[in-house]
């Protein structure tokens, strides 16, 4: 097993009405910026709620933060926590709120613009930033419970990663809240889940506990993303996934395991930073074909583990076999859920994939050569082009 550290700051309260805790939450803050997406939190009821719930505090707010959010929404919040000498940040809505609340915490505190804290987050400094509450509306990012965040730049085609000493607080779940999440969007959430797992756990070494809490988590997804999209109000199908996606980028599912470098999100971001397309759609995409390309005699038992474990094949088979069934079964539950599986669905021709290979080894946080199957760039464009 190799050495790990974990550390896991916030307060998750989940549950039914656990909005309710919102005023003891901040109940030592006065003035609060409160970001959020589209209209959805006002169609469904939440957004009156909150401003029901914190009446008698400075609100200020920052709507319109979109999927993969923008830097210039986070340009524009830090100037309203200056503006109006702002003490916490609420975000309420998907892991896109969360994630752009994090840059704008700790861009409160630096000078320059916050792109700079993306592309060098050693200008982040320990324990300068504002304090950061979250209440979900989406099963997908886990940005609710951990340390990181992403955001795009559409100016320099960038979508990177921003990591620093960003947790929540706390962070409020309440299941009821993704009711009207659109089945589009719960699959694609749902693949963001899995694709967290699988990262982490096809490694070129594990260990029983990880696993074992990563194939839990597979197949809790797999189990659940199809009655929340079938039945959008089934309250313990939605719970299910709403508490997968907490755990799937915390940390804890790596302990022990060998470093990933978690390449279908490296892939992603680059064609998201280009395309804008959604998170989710492009890994469930990338996921299949990453995996197929990975497959070999040195890889196959750790696949062939999957296959058992998460999708009950046969463990007397042959381990190459296996993995392939393995495979097969990964890319026909996205199908069935209505993702996509092929980049020419969007529209996306391999115009840029040389300049994503060359970004990615220039700016990602990990080594694909440390990966299942160590990928160099020619490695990194070939995926690209069998995802078409």
């Amino acid at each position: 097993m190799r050495p790990f550290e974990l550390y896991l700051p916030t307060r998750l309260i989940f549950g039914k009405d656990t909005i309710e805790r919102l005023p003891q939450l901040l109940e030592n803050y006065h003035s609060i910026l409160l970001a959020y997406g589209g209209g959805s939190i006002k169609r469904i009821g939440l957004y009156d709620k909150v401003k029901e719930l914190l009446k008698g505090k400075k609100i200020i707010e920052l709507p319109g933060i979109a999927p993969n959010p923008k830097v210039q929404s986070a340009r524009d919040g830090v100037k309203l926590c200056r503006e109006h000498n702002i003490d916490a940040l609420l975000a309420v809505g998907g892991g896109s709120v969360s994630d752009l609340s994090k840059l704008i915490s700790c861009g409160a505190f630096y000078d320059g613009d916050p792109w700079d804290l993306v592309l060098d987050p050693e200008k982040i400094r320990p324990g300068e930033h504002l304090p950061l509450f979250d209440v979900l509306t989406l099963a997908a990012t886990g940005s609710e419970y951990d340390n990181s965040g992403v955001i795009s730049n559409p100016d320099t085609n960038e979508k990177l990663p921003v990591f620093g000493d960003l947790n929540p607080v706390a962070s409020i779940l309440d299941p009821v809240y993704t009711f009207t999440v659109p089945a589009n969007q719960t699959a694609a959430g749902a693949a963001d889940i899995m694709s967290h797992t699988f990262e982490t756990y096809l490694v070129k070494e594990g260990n029983t506990l990880s696993d074992g809490l990563c194939e839990a988590m597979l197949r809790t997804v797999i189990k659940n993303a199809p009655i929340a999209m079938a039945e959008p109000e089934n309250y313990a199908a939605r719970a299910e996934l709403m508490q997968a996606s907490s755990f799937g980028c915390c940390g804890i599912l790596a302990d022990g395991m060998y470093p990933s470098p978690w390449v279908c999100h490296g892939i992603e971001h680059e064609i998201s930073a280009y395309y804008d397309i959604t998170h989710g759609a492009g890994l469930a995409i990338l996921t299949p074909v990453w995996m197929r390309y990975s497959l070999s005699k040195d890889t196959a038992e750790r696949f062939k583990q999957y296959g058992v474990n998460v999708w009950g094949l046969n463990k007397d088979g042959d381990a190459m076999e296996i993995a392939n069934q393995a495979i097969d079964k990964t890319a026909e539950f996205f199908k069935s859920l209505g993702l996509p599986s092929k980049l020419s669905e969007l529209g996306i021709d391999d115009t840029h994939f040389g300049d994503m290979a060359d970004h990615i080894e220039k700016f990602w946080f990990g080594d694909f050569r440390d990966a299942l199957r160590p990928l160099e760039r020619d490695d990194i464009v070939q995926i690209l082009r069998n995802s078409l």
